[in-house]
């Protein structure tokens, strides 16, 4: 069953629209610096996964396909036949489901610092779990080193505080639902099915969507160019600039 996810809208209604989706542990606010930028070229719609931000929360766990459908929801909702797209970690896995299963509404796709099948099952059944027991807050430290470089850490102690307390804000049971429904997914098989124009963003010190993951990523979605910016897992955070401008560029088809 789909919820109905809170999202916001920006930009001209009659323009393009462009979803974005966010990452585990965060909110539509990730996207802040680029939904501006964006919203001059297109309809641009941010939402909440579900069991994160204002989304509904409901009893774990999930699953990808679900995460997925309530996104088709929100379309159908909005009258919005087809879209682009663009998700980074979870979202981008959100991307691939929906770019290999309902690739007719599917116009582009982004997909950053994600990856498409699962090294150890077992590390996100556990991360679902510590959550569940000790809330959202006991992964403040081991996200935020894994969302931001050192230096970008030591440069902007106001934007990663920001961050934690976004993580400590999200639902336990949201989140662990999440954990889960990336412990079950595996759209490995299913890459070769998307047929939207696709971009893939690396961040070059990504310990988990490293740059090599990345690669192969590109390598099995036909036709999809990739490109890397100096950043950990939160790119589009880090390197606002300049992945904003690979979004404009890519979802405007040059």
């Amino acid at each position: 069953m789909t919820v109905d996810v809170a999202f916001e809208e920006r930009g001209p209604m009659d323009a393009p629209p462009l979803i974005l989706a966010s990452s585990l542990g965060t909110t539509s606010e990730m996207w802040d610096a680029q939904v501006e930028p964006l919203s001059e070229q297109f309809r641009v719609i941010v939402y909440d996964h579900r069991g994160h931000g204002r989304s509904p929360v409901p009893p774990g766990p999930y699953t990808l396909e679900e995460l997925a459908r309530d996104v088709l929801s929100l379309m159908d909702r909005l009258t919005i036949a087809k879209a682009s797209f663009a998700g980074l970690s979870l979202g981008g896995m959100v991307g691939m489901w929906l770019g290999a299963n309902a690739g007719d509404r599917v116009d582009r796709l982004a997909l950053l610092c994600t990856f498409a099948e699962v090294r150890s099952r077992e590390m996100w059944r556990d991360r679902a779990a510590r959550v569940r027991e000790a809330g959202t807050a006991s992964m403040g430290d081991a996200s935020i080193d894994r969302w931001f470089t050192p230096a970008f850490q030591a440069g902007h102690p106001a934007v990663v505080s920001r961050y934690r307390e976004i993580l400590a804000g999200i639902p336990d049971e949201g989140y662990a639902g999440c954990c889960e429904a990336i412990e079950t997914m595996d759209l490995a098989s299913s890459l070769d099915r998307i047929e939207a124009p696709t971009l893939v963003i690396a961040g070059s010190d990504d310990g988990g969507a490293t740059p090599e993951v990345m690669h192969s990523l590109t390598g099995a979605i036909p036709g999809a160019r990739y490109a890397e910016t100096k950043a950990a897992h939160l790119a589009n955070v880090e390197q606002p600039g300049e992945v904003t401008g690979l979004l404009s560029e890519h979802f405007a088809g040059q």
